[in-house]
């Protein structure tokens, strides 16, 4: 069974029953779902994910204390406490009165804080450039069972995704990237006989490679450890994970070199191709440091378009 499901069964049996039996006044102010950090938020767990933080649990939000008091707040923490230690063969973790690290009794404003850096789903565009793709899509993941005040829905539209003007900048940024590892520095690094700072920037092409495909399909990117399956899943250019897998993998004898660089160069022909798609280019070049830069300066915000081109990256 996968997490996400656990969780809303065990809500539906034990938690919903809860709320509606012994706090029928705050439901109004509550929200009930599980989002956050870990593979079940996005639904990516499987049999290994259940070695660790696997169990039924939820979280319920709670907005600012002129709402729910504090009062209210540990008689909330308490009951959740007493639902059932196990539910459908799976153990509930030993909980303390204010819950675990990822289920239990939040407030709503520390939860967005500590995830996305604001309480309340506001980011000035600094914070925008600046806070982690991965947090962003932990703040987003997963499922809301309920939302009766509607706060938690509102703040996580809010972060779902980038303002038009930071998503350009963080892709022009990855742009150049690309084009300084993979296009540049990857032969002349073999060249200069130095192939450990070769496999670099292999690395670095494929690691802002990714974060161009996420930014093309204006999706977060996700922690390392799935980003290759996530990218199988995204609607634009998911075919580009098997040539990328294959970059990381391969190795850099001479004709694995040649290989590897028309390689390159073929993944940064389909980026452009998404480029001109998109309208953020109007040239076919294929050199991505020219891309890079007439995409910022598509960007509308004066300041932001004249930062450093890298400053989002």
């Amino acid at each position: 069974m996968k997490g996400l499901e656990l969780s809303e069964a065990f809500y539906e049996s034990f938690g919903k029953p809860m709320l509606e039996e012994q706090f029928p006044e705050l439901l109004p102010s509550l929200a009930v779902g599980l989002f956050g950090s870990g593979s079940e938020c996005f639904g990516y767990d499987d049999d290994i994910s259940q070695d660790h933080d696997f169990e039924p649990g939820f979280c319920i939000f709670l907005p600012d204390e002129s709402q729910v008091d504090r009062h209210s707040e540990f008689l909330l923490q308490r009951a959740y406490a007493k639902l059932p230690s196990s539910f459908m063969g799976f153990q509930r973790s030993n909980i303390v009165p204010v819950g675990g690290a990822r289920h239990g009794v939040l407030r709503t404003a520390d939860f967005f804080l500590k995830t996305a850096g604001s309480p309340d789903g506001a980011l000035s565009p600094r914070q925008w450039l600046t806070v982690p793709e991965q947090a962003l899509a932990e703040a987003t993941n997963g499922r809301l069972f309920f939302d009766h005040l509607g706060e938690v829905t509102r703040i996580r539209d809010a972060l779902s995704v980038f303002p038009e003007d930071i998503r350009l900048k963080r892709l022009s940024g990855h742009l150049l990237l690309m084009a300084q590892s993979g296009q540049y520095n990857y032969l002349r690094c073999l060249d200069h006989g130095e192939p450990a700072a070769a496999q670099l920037a292999v690395t670095e092409f494929v690691r802002s490679c990714i974060s161009v495909i996420f930014l093309l399909n204006r999706r977060y990117q996700l922690y390392y450890k799935w980003v290759f399956r996530a990218m199988r899943e995204l609607p634009l250019l998911p075919e580009l994970n098997t040539p990328l897998e294959h970059l990381l993998c391969s190795g850099n004898a001479p004709d694995d070199a040649v290989e590897k660089s028309a390689l390159i160069e073929e993944l940064s022909a389909l980026i452009v191709d998404q480029l001109v798609a998109q309208k953020l280019t109007s040239l076919r070049s294929k050199e991505l440091e020219r891309q890079a830069y007439a995409v910022n300066n598509c960007i509308k915000d004066p300041e932001l378009r004249n930062m450093n081109i890298l400053a989002a990256v």
